[in-house]
């Protein structure tokens, strides 16, 4: 594996901005998440790394050594698309080997069948291999898809969105075992997505986009508690941060703020609370349930686990806790 560096990368299609000075440091070994919505640059940086795209300025380091004029078959990395990308009358055990099999690997038949049958074993897909690629589950072909590119020892694993066109159920699970995956290989993953869900499961450390913008690095815990920007604090989160006027706040403690951020599990249902609030909706989440409420002076959701004997209508009471209050400037900037 490697470490990659991305230097001062930009890179315009037309009039449209995709990376505007991106530098990015994704270390040996580690799971990098870059989050954002469509447009904000994601694509493009795993193509520019892979050499798919050139960038219109800028370097990229592979172990500290200039790749900038390799060509994309000879920087070594293993690109996961979207889509399966399958070879529909392949055997799984074919598809699995096709890229072992390259005239620019060389490797001998006794390798790429222990290869192939160690990725099947972890993928478990050993009794899939048999099988043509138009004879499996959606979820089964996403797991040949990944394993083609686990195959390889790259120097690193590129992965756009894989698991988005899969349900909730084989995506929770596909999660678990590719954070394992990686963590068994130490394998050096770029990994881009627009699910938060995704970013905080399996990242080491999260990159946040921003229409071509890197705004915000740090590990899962660091962006959610400690976001730079409304942006990065919406983000993350789900059910999705509370962002209020702050002359809505009883006796702020930063005066000069435009805008505050409350996280939903940092409002409390509570008699002696300082908000009057009304009920608009109660939502049952399994262990937890989720409030929407709304007043004259204040709107928002809380989330809770406690039991709540209280329905849409009710007239309640709430309370924040005004230590974990993140604070906003007019151009919507962390103010510390």
């Amino acid at each position: 594996m490697a470490s990659v560096h991305l230097e001062n990368i930009n890179k315009s299609f037309g009039s449209i901005n995709a990376l505007s000075n991106l530098n990015l440091e994704i270390k040996d070994g580690e799971f990098f998440v870059l989050l954002g919505p469509t447009g904000a640059g994601k694509t493009t940086t795993l193509r520019i790394v892979s050499g798919l795209e050139m960038p219109d300025s800028g370097n990229i380091f592979f172990n500290e050594e200039l790749v900038n004029n390799v060509q994309p078959a000879f920087r070594n990395t293993s690109y996961v698309f979207q889509q399966y990308s399958l070879y529909p009358h392949y055997s799984v055990y074919d598809n699995l080997a096709f890229p072992l099999r390259s005239p620019l690997r060389k490797s001998d038949k006794k390798t790429i069948d222990d290869r192939v049958h160690e990725i099947a074993k972890l993928l478990k897909i050993e009794n899939k291999l048999n099988n043509k690629a138009t004879q499996l589950s959606g979820g089964e072909m996403q797991r040949v898809s990944l394993g083609r590119a686990l195959v390889r020892d790259p120097n690193i694993y590129l992965m756009d969105e894989p698991l988005s066109s899969l349900d909730a159920k084989l995506r929770e699970e596909l999660r678990v075992e590719l954070k394992k995956i990686q963590t068994d290989l130490y394998a050096t993953i770029l990994y881009v997505t627009h699910d938060q869900i995704e970013a905080t499961t399996m990242a080491d450390r999260i990159g946040v986009l921003k229409e071509g913008l890197l705004t915000q690095v740090g590990t899962p815990q660091e962006i959610y508690e400690e976001p730079n920007s409304i942006y990065v604090a919406n983000r993350l989160g789900s059910p999705k941060i509370n962002i209020l006027d702050n002359k809505q706040i009883h006796n702020s403690q930063n005066s000069s703020a435009s805008y505050v951020g409350i996280r939903p599990e940092d409002i409390k249902i509570d008699q002696n609370g300082s908000y009057n609030v009304k009920i608009e909706t109660t939502e049952l989440l399994g262990a937890e349930t989720l409030v929407s409420f709304k007043s004259d002076t204040v709107n928002g959701i809380l989330l809770t686990q406690e039991n709540i004997n209280v329905g849409e209508g009710d007239n309640i009471k709430i309370g924040i806790n005004e230590t974990k209050i993140l604070y906003f400037d007019n151009n919507e900037q962390r103010m510390r």
